[in-house]
């Protein structure tokens, strides 16, 4: 993995971390490279999903010096989906910070 993944990979982390800190001990989600993160199997509600979209973005922005989007019609139209787990995510990140 490169640097670049692997810094990624943290921003994510970090931001499903964050959200772990607000739940109550017994709603924590599991943090990992298959977690999922929208959908069926999903511990994430939302409003949840958008409070770590959120919080991604700022990390990225500040990370990287660049401005991401992850929730226009690029990402709702990509194969596949950004937000079905990390891996994906992680991928879709790598891939606009590549544009």
């Amino acid at each position: 993995m490169s640097s670049k993944e692997q810094e990624v990979l943290d921003a994510i982390y970090q931001s499903l971390q964050t959200l772990n800190e607000e739940r109550a001990a017994d709603d924590q989600i599991e943090i990992g490279p298959d977690t999922c993160l929208f959908g069926e199997g999903s511990d994430l509600d939302s409003l949840s999903l958008v409070s770590v979209i959120v919080d991604l973005e700022t990390l990225v922005t500040d990370k990287f010096g660049r401005t991401i989007s992850l929730t226009d019609d690029k990402a709702m139209n990509h194969e596949p989906v950004p937000f079905t787990d990390v891996t994906a995510l992680k991928n879709y990140i790598l891939f606009l910070l590549e544009e």
